[in-house]
């Protein structure tokens, strides 16, 4: 069969030698340049995959088995024979199969089995700018067994919009390869969204005119399946005579769905699709594009904690590869739903996975594959360490890994194409014996809640046990008698649908799980149902607050508050399984009861917290049963040790610092005062720096023996302060700023000292006759001032100057003070007077 000429075949020679001198290449070609389906069979073709198979990466299960079908078209062979494709659920291979088109899921479960790759000669990752999280796991697994036990492997990097440079460095600046494109024009219009309809709605007005407009068929992309569903009813008469299909195309659609949108039929068709159809696959056919703007791409949900797939705008580089879909064949035309403006505010290009999701379920395939330094594993683009302290953190509470790495359990939860929370799950249910509520629960948890938004705003009517056994029970109903009615709402069909496919699945998986014999008896039918789930979600546990109240506390301190939607409005503990975080509490809208006697292992912790308790200003000591840090139980117990109980009132009087410093007046606040005065004038003496740090750095030693913060108020802290100087120091500081003066009448009288003044020294006049002149003190640097104290202890005068005032103040306030205190001895020559304590008595 001839092939039509693609602009890929242009650069195949020099691909193929560049693959045939290096082991890596890189290759960018934009879309409808043929490089999905010429490139991996011309590796083939001109011997560079030798007598090996060549393994191609697709992002997605249609994209596999659209390009599997396309290549065996071309080489008029058919899938399963020479060339093949295995994703999901569905393998089409044969002895005779060398070239396999695979999603990247696939390839990770393989290199479980097969750490060498055996028999593979080359893989391609195709579309490597779409950087899900099995990209680049993929890329890092295959290129650590290039570097290290397959050196021949051939590894090539394709993509239409990818930043060619960083990835030839990422593989030691391989060769790379550029591929002019094949396209059209596409004329791009914006239409402003409104707010009055819905995006079928919209879509729905846009169809007619394009189908007048243009002769080809309609591309539309959609989010989900549910507005594909939606999408449907709105178009089903859109040109009233005219001869049209409208074909939906998402991933969950059988291989015979999907393979209608590929065939080739005479009437137009309208294709409602999902992201699915951005790249990779190309669709015969197509010259309008209809782009809401909007996918569904994974993020980690912190409401649920898991991965899940939020709906949000799509970037620039996205709506491009939308928009080329209607130029490959002929000129087309392109409708965004919304404005010009709001396109230049659009993000470039999406974040990659790895930047954004939960990597438990990574590290989990890496452990279980013999690697176990993450930071060393070679990374296209290294993840957050927050992000993989998280998931480490994650998998040791699910019991996947302990101290010595993965545990039996963890190597059995990775062989479930599911995240290791979901893993849990469906094997703790089938050992309970429920595997098929298990495996409902599991659906439930990881799609969108299948129940009308509009009912679920009334509160519950009912009380239960858990809302994720309500649903489950209401999908098994539905499955049996197709009723839809239900206390929790409206249950929409075709999610149902889904629901119950996606539960088959993955029951399926846990076929070979019998029943533990040794498990514990339950005390009713679905224990052991619930019991999976605490298992799963062992970190959103939480505790109420009062009996039967709605608010409580979750594990991290978090608090919550069930929502009026959930039902389960008793017991004293309950798992979280969607909760909204936005608000001061979490509201819970899904919970599910946890009875005590269910928390045990190695989460359970049993311990006596000693702490300060703010209210008594004490230390006292608590044995808590805690359940990931979240207190079950407690009671008083004795204290422990000594210097425990000290390090936790030292750490409580940091906090506390005003309560516990020495008190101005003290005797300690003065020792202070005259240090750091004497510091400052006699900076050469190099005392040492007492400040608040010093002092609460004695707290441990001070608060031995003690247990509340009035204790510490009483301690010794000046006698403690002392021991910290030196024998010279304390001789110096008495010295050179004694705490107390002898005056010339016999009296010591203490010296007040305070920051950046000169020391006071208070004291009667009568008690200084004969001093000549003013006290000096700090080797005589500093000059005392003098408070000259009247008989009734009040200021007379403020001086520093002694003889001035004995020359000049004194005679004049003597008069007065001689007639207001006649009993005090008031002489005319205070230079040569006798200077007394008191005064004299009065002869009789």
């Amino acid at each position: 069969m001839d092939l039509v000429p693609l602009p890929i075949d242009a650069v195949i020679a020099p691909l193929i030698e560049a693959l045939r001198t290096a082991n890596c290449a890189v290759l960018k070609a934009p879309a409808g340049a043929g490089k999905t389906t010429r490139v991996p069979t011309a590796l083939i073709d001109h011997g560079v995959s030798g007598s090996g198979s060549v393994l191609v990466l697709q992002p997605r299960r249609v994209a596999a088995r659209a390009v599997a079908r396309r290549i065996a078209d071309e080489r008029t062979g058919r899938v399963g024979d020479e060339v093949g494709y295995h994703v999901r659920f569905d393998r089409q291979c044969s002895r005779q199969t060398r070239l396999i088109i695979m999603t990247e899921g696939i390839l990770i479960r393989r290199l479980q089995d097969d750490p060498f790759l055996d028999g593979v000669a080359a893989v391609v990752l195709d579309e490597f700018h779409e950087r899900h999280l099995e990209t680049d796991l993929s890329l890092a697994m295959v290129r650590r067994i290039q570097q290290t036990v397959r050196p021949d492997l051939k590894l090539l990097v394709m993509s239409a919009t990818l930043a060619a440079e960083p990835i030839s460095q990422y593989l030691d600046n391989c060769p790379i390869i550029e591929s002019a494109g094949a396209s059209y024009p596409v004329q791009i219009r914006y239409q402003e969204p409104s707010s009055l309809m819905s995006p079928a709605q919209q879509v729905a007005r846009i169809v007619e005119p394009l189908l007048a407009e243009t002769r080809g068929d309609i591309l539309v992309f959609l989010p989900g399946a549910r507005e594909i569903r939606q999408a449907q009813d709105e178009l089903q008469h859109p040109a009233a005579g005219s001869p049209i299909r409208i074909l939906p195309l998402y991933g969950d659609l059988t291989a015979a769905e999907q393979d209608q949108v590929f065939a080739p039929t005479i009437e137009r068709k309208i294709v409602l699709a999902t992201n699915v159809a951005e790249t990779s696959i190309t669709i015969p056919g197509i010259t309008a594009v209809i782009d809401t703007g909007t996918a569904r791409i994974m993020e980690f949900s912190s409401n649920l904690g898991l991965n899940r797939l939020e709906l949000q705008s799509i970037s620039r580089a996205a709506a491009d590869q939308r928009a080329g879909r209607a130029g490959r064949t002929a000129p087309g035309v392109c409708v965004r739903l919304w404005s010009e403006a709001a396109h230049r505010h659009r993000p470039e290009r999406e974040t990659a996975e790895i930047h954004r999701v939960d990597l438990s379920g990574v590290l989990l395939q890496l452990l279980n594959w013999g690697e176990s330094d993450f930071t060393s594993f070679p990374w296209f683009e290294p993840p957050d360490p927050g992000a993989i302290q998280h998931a480490e953190t994650l998998l040791l509470r699910l019991g996947a890994t302990d101290r010595s790495g993965i545990t039996p359990l963890g190597r059995l939860m990775v062989q479930f194409p599911v995240a290791p929370r979901i893993a849990r799950l469906l094997i703790d249910a089938a050992r309970s014996g429920q595997s098929t509520k298990g495996a409902l629960a599991a659906a439930l948890l990881s799609e969108r809640d299948p129940f009308q938004r509009g009912d679920r705003a009334s509160p519950a009517r009912h009380r239960s046990r858990s809302d994720l056994l309500d649903r489950v029970d209401a999908l098994m109903e539905y499955s049996r008698s197709r009723r839809t009615q239900f206390d929790l709402g409206t249950l929409h069909r075709g999610a149902a649908e889904s629901l119950l496919k996606a539960a088959d699945q993955l029951q399926r998986q846990t076929r070979d799980l019998s029943p533990a014999s040794e498990a514990t008896p339950f005390r009713d039918h679905d224990e052991g149902l619930l019991r999976a789930v605490m298992a799963a979600f062992p970190d959103r546990v939480a505790r109420r607050r009062e009996p039967n109240g709605r608010r409580g506390l979750m594990v991290g301190g978090r608090g919550i508050r069930l929502s009026d939607q959930s039902a389960v409005s008793e017991g004293e503990l309950f798992v979280c399984l969607d909760a909204d975080a936005s608000g001061t509490d979490a509201l819970v809208r899904l919970a599910s009861l946890v009875e005590r006697d269910w928390l045990t292992g190695d989460n359970l912790d049993i311990r006596v917290d000693v702490e300060f308790e703010p209210t008594q200003q004490r230390v006292q000591a608590r044995r808590r049963v805690c359940w990931e840090g979240l207190i079950l139980e407690e009671s008083p117990a004795a204290l422990p040790d000594e210097m425990q109980v000290a390090e936790v009132l030292a750490a409580a009087a940091r906090d506390h610092w005003d309560r516990v410093r020495p008190g101005d007046g003290s005797d300690a606040s003065q020792f202070l005062a005259r240090v750091h005065s004497l510091a400052r004038w006699m900076p050469d003496l190099q005392l040492p720096t007492i400040n608040d740090e010093f002092l609460k750095d004695l707290l441990p030693e001070l608060c031995m023996g003690r247990r509340s913060l009035a204790e510490l108020q009483q301690a010794h802290w000046l006698d403690l302060i002392r021991s910290k100087l030196s024998s010279l120091q304390l001789q110096q500081i008495e010295r050179e700023a004694p705490e107390k003066l002898q005056v010339p009448s016999g009296s010591r009288v203490a010296l007040q000292y305070e920051p950046d003044r000169p020391p006071i020294l208070a004291v009667r006049i009568q008690e200084v006759f004969g001093w000549q002149s003013t006290p000096r003190i700090a080797g005589g640097r500093v000059p005392v001032l003098l408070h000259l104290l009247a008989p009734n202890h009040r200021p007379q005068q403020i001086t520093d100057d002694l003889a001035s005032f004995w020359k000049n103040g004194y005679p004049i306030v003597r008069g007065e003070l001689r007639r207001r205190y006649p009993r005090h001895a008031w002489p005319e020559d205070p230079w040569n007077a006798v200077a007394e304590r008191r005064p004299k008595p009065k002869p009789h």
